[in-house]
């Protein structure tokens, strides 16, 4: 495995806080300022999936015409797929924009891909996992220069793999995938994966459950397809009172005992406990 750049190491902790990525097409791109308002941690600018084939062209300009802006703030870039036709077009356009947050490579099934980008560019990448094929390659993947994350595609995936969604079966492959991506990116020294987007965005129930599950099993953040999501994660990752006070009590009677195990409100406490609870405290 390479080992990451300095640069590439001060970027991760740069964006290892980021818990929304919202989305905003480039056809929209007087959208990306209302994004950044909405409270996004990061905004994404997509020249992929929600851009029309005869608009992608003019699409790259808005996204240069808002880089040359007063107003730009750093944004990530989703690419098209590596092998299409606007692949080579967006590289060269991101070549012109060297102080973009990063790239967001789509269908990721290669670690030269990756490379490729960010030898041309010399952005970060965080790599879009939507089928099989880059499923089976995220060991490969994770070892390539220039990546920092994973992220994957639920919907693609399923339909790839056969996977009837909203089902309990589409809930097993969901989590597995989700595993996978957590052990291969800690393993290599990646940010924690970022959760697939919940398309239902009046679905502020299903959401919240969402992020309680995904936070839970220890990934970073979660992407966004609408402004409205960005409050509805970020009050979902919040502690309960229940649980800081617990916290801090837990802290408390380690610095005060220097104990190594002890209870608090009849729970045993030792070593992984007071730590979780420091990292809690910190947040």
């Amino acid at each position: 495995m390479q080992a990451p750049s300095n640069k590439n190491f001060t970027h991760m902790a740069n964006v290892a806080n980021t818990k929304t990525w919202l989305f905003v097409p480039a056809t929209r791109i007087d959208r990306v300022s209302k994004a950044f308002g909405s409270g996004a941690d990061a905004v994404i600018v997509d020249l992929e999936d929600a851009v029309a084939q005869e608009d992608k062209a003019q699409a790259r300009k808005a996204l240069q015409g808002y880089y040359d802006s007063a107003d730009y703030q750093p944004v990530w870039v989703r690419i098209n797929q590596a092998g299409s036709t606007d692949f080579a077009e967006d590289i060269k356009a991101c070549e012109k924009m060297p102080n973009l947050a990063g790239v967001i490579l789509p269908k990721a099934e290669q670690a030269t891909d990756i490379e490729y980008i960010h030898h041309l560019t010399g952005l970060s990448i965080i790599a879009l996992i939507e089928n099989a094929i880059g499923l089976h390659q995220v060991d490969a993947m994770a070892k390539a220069s220039g990546l920092i994350a994973f992220s994957y595609g639920f919907l693609d995936l399923c339909n790839d793999l056969g996977v009837q969604v909203g089902t309990p079966a589409a809930d097993i492959i969901a989590n597995q995938i989700r595993y996978q991506l957590i052990l291969t990116s800690k393993i290599n020294q990646l940010l924690p994966p970022i959760d697939t987007v919940y398309p239902d965005f009046n679905d502020t129930e299903g959401l919240s459950a969402r992020v309680q599950l995904w936070s839970q099993m220890g990934m970073s953040g979660m992407l966004c397809i609408h402004p409205k999501q960005v409050a509805i994660v970020q009050n979902a990752l919040q502690p309960t009172d229940v649980e800081i006070e617990f916290a801090r009590r837990v802290v408390e009677e380690y610095e005060h005992s220097g104990q190594a195990v002890f209870k608090v409100d009849g729970e045993m406490v030792d070593a992984p406990v007071i730590q979780r609870c420091v990292q809690l405290l910190a947040k």
